[in-house]
């Protein structure tokens, strides 16, 4: 029997609720290490926290591909860590390996069929990228940008990202740029992410939403209109986007932040003057959803991982220590408090 740190849903945040850390416990618990044939003992390495998770803290998750987490049950989630012991023909000691169903615990026994191995040259050996710039959230902003986006090379397009500093968001701007957009502006929620978009990512330029008046922000930045919007928040943000949007535009639907804490259906639904404007300007607006896309998930990782290697996309990224600190770091992750993917390290 191993000793192990789990993290279980101690309480629901309620309706309309923000989520807090003490909706977290941390608990010991005993985990059995005698091995069935298929299985292995991981020790835990990183783990995730993503908007999406907001969802899963609810009865009901709004979405019948996100099933709630339980109260009371471990937590799980996005995660990557390493063999300890195998009874998998597949895996052997020291091989690392990742899930999107990964217990928030710091050991766990799993059927290897569960996870997927990882080559940690894919990431340059930064095993927290495989839950960031070459996991799900690269793989969103690239299939976003490239099945929603209709970015065309020398066109003069102008794209517009929300919530540009977050783990999607830093990466579908470089993404857009490297496609041949001519001006990438991000929205977020500081001067200092704003300029760490523009001095480290390459944006065009950045607008703090917290700061003046949006609208004629975004026109200044956006002399020619706004072509496409990769658009993470949601709320009066998107609003204002899709106002300032040119005809025959595309929005890429990829996720609400600003509405996840509220009791509303998912995608929430627009004003009626948006809804006019889509109309009007003929502008797309479909829900994008990575998994719909699995056939291309192979070739898109390893796209990203090229970016990476060599340097054209940069990773930004917010790293918390400690299984301790997964209920901080999800609520700090949901009010902004990251700049690129937030990550929690939780062993070496």
């Amino acid at each position: 029997m191993l000793t192990v740190q789990r993290v279980v849903l101690s309480s629901r945040p309620g309706k309309n609720g923000h989520p807090s850390p003490d909706n977290f416990r941390v608990e010991e618990t005993s985990l059995c290490t005698e091995l069935k044939q298929g299985e292995v003992l991981v020790r835990t390495v990183y783990l995730s926290v993503d908007p999406y998770m907001r969802c899963r803290m609810n009865d009901d998750t709004g979405a019948d591909y996100l099933l709630p987490w339980r109260l009371e049950e471990c937590i799980d989630g996005g995660g990557v860590g390493v063999v300890e012991a195998s009874k998998n023909t597949q895996l052997a000691t020291g091989d690392i390996v990742t899930s999107f169903n990964w217990h928030w615990q710091t050991h766990d026994v799993i059927h290897g069929n569960c996870v997927q191995k990882v080559d940690p040259r894919m990431v340059d050996g930064h095993l927290s990228y495989v839950l960031g710039a070459v996991g799900m959230p690269g793989l969103t902003a690239l299939l976003g940008v490239r099945e929603k986006g209709h970015v065309t090379c020398g066109a003069g397009q102008t794209m517009v990202i929300s919530g540009a500093s977050g783990a999607c968001g830093s990466l579908a701007g470089q993404i857009g740029r490297l496609d041949g957009c001519e001006r990438v502006v991000g929205i977020c929620g500081s001067d200092e992410k704003c300029r760490i978009l523009v001095s480290q990512l390459g944006f065009t330029a950045a607008v703090n939403y917290k700061k003046g008046d949006i609208s004629k922000a975004l026109r200044d930045n956006c002399p020619n209109g706004v072509d496409i919007y990769f658009d993470n928040v949601g709320g009066p943000i998107s609003d204002t986007v899709i106002s300032q949007m040119n005809s025959g535009g595309h929005v890429i639907l990829c996720g609400q932040i600003s509405q996840y804490n509220k009791d509303v259906p998912y995608p929430p639904p627009l004003s009626e003057e948006t809804q006019e404007a889509l109309r009007r300007k003929n502008i797309t607006r479909d829900r994008f959803m990575v998994l719909n896309y699995m056939d291309k998930h192979k070739e898109g990782l390893e796209l990203l991982s090229h970016w990476v290697k060599t340097g054209q996309i940069k990773v930004l990224e917010t790293v918390a220590n400690g299984i301790e600190n997964m209920g901080v770091a999800f609520c700090s992750m949901m009010t902004g408090g990251n700049v690129g993917k937030q990550i929690v390290k939780i062993s070496d």
